[in-house]
């Protein structure tokens, strides 16, 4: 009897080409198929989203004020800013790495609200100036690594999250921190339909412990590369938690509410099996479909032409955040 050859990573179609030729495939062959089941409407939302001509152009940013502290200057190689801004995940603007660029131009972004309330003593209403002006903006070279296995290294811009709890004064009933992005149907295409959506539930949301929203690492971001942050980088303000993977990292948040509960998070919610609460970078708890023990660096060179690199346990921040997790088991606890 033929034995079954089991895959490794190196079996695995490069994530570039997979979406690559999904996309050409949807646009000249699977458009009719996908959209069959489709009503009428719906149907008329999605060939009108793939036309892509009406759609206006994502803003430049603004330049911030902010600055260098020698302790988050990490001697690490830079991912160009055009990687950074142009190849991500953001699914409410599109399934592909290029589409959150394409299409985020459509996301309002100034005025915008953001809320911190809960188990604190003070509830705080933050508007658009006050996400630039209301703390001291520092830049901070961090890792970034998704869970699909490719990492970046980013220049941000913002605060310490934990600044800004301060100011709404947690309670000691405050055991866990939730966020919520945006959710605007009409500017976010994704959260309207399915297919352009990924199937996930929204708007998109996210947690973390206390203690790791305190964590001196654990940075709301403004700005990117020297200037405000694109729409499709999670204007005008996002989550950055350098250790953890990149899904946590929530993007264009509007509500941040402190609770006794663990709150739901979008990932873990759709597959449970595949996405923990934690999801702490660890090369030696695997993602059920592929090895998380190396990771492809998005340098300089082509999409194709990248860095082969182990993973870092905790993304090489071990030293500042394992104690968070001392005695707890890191294979049940991903």
């Amino acid at each position: 009897m033929k034995m079954k050859k089991h895959l490794s990573e190196n079996d695995v179609t490069h994530e570039s080409v997979f979406f690559m030729q999904r996309r050409q495939v949807l646009k000249m062959l699977g458009i009719g198929v996908a959209t069959a089941g489709l009503q009428a409407k719906a149907q008329a939302d999605v060939l009108s989203w793939f036309k892509g001509n009406d759609r206006p152009a994502a803003p430049s940013g603004k330049p911030l004020t902010f600055t260098r502290p020698e302790a988050w200057q990490a001697k690490l190689t830079l991912t160009p800013e055009d990687k950074v801004t142009g190849y991500n995940n953001f699914y409410e603007f599109g399934l592909d790495k290029a589409d959150p660029a394409a299409n985020a131009g459509t996301l309002i972004t100034d005025p915008w609200t953001l809320t911190i309330s809960g188990e604190v003593a003070k509830k705080i209403t933050l508007d658009h100036d006050d996400l630039y002006k209301k703390l001291p903006l520092e830049e901070r070279i961090y890792r970034m690594r998704c869970v699909e296995a490719w990492s970046m290294v980013v220049p941000w811009i913002g605060f310490p999250l934990a600044k800004l709890l301060a100011l709404a004064e947690p309670t000691s009933n405050a055991k866990y921190v939730a966020f919520t992005t945006r959710y605007a149907p009409d500017q976010m295409p994704g959260q309207k339909d399915r297919f352009i959506g990924g199937g996930l539930a929204y708007p998109y949301v996210e947690g973390l412990r206390i203690d790791e929203a305190m964590h001196p690492l654990t940075l709301m971001t403004t700005g990117v590369y020297g200037k405000a942050l694109p729409p499709q980088n999670g204007a005008p303000v996002r989550l950055i938690v350098p250790w953890k993977y990149g899904f946590k990292g929530i993007k264009s948040i509007v509500s941040i509410r402190l609770t006794r509960e663990r709150p739901p998070c979008t990932w873990n919610l759709a597959a449970p099996d595949e996405y923990g609460f934690y999801a702490n970078v660890n090369p030696h708890v695997d993602h059920p479909r592929w090895s998380q023990a190396t990771e492809r660096f998005i340098g300089s060179g082509g999409i194709l032409d990248v860095k082969r690199q182990p993973t870092l346990l905790f993304n090489g921040y071990a030293d500042q955040v394992a104690s968070l997790y001392r005695g707890l088991n890191l294979r049940e606890n991903f």
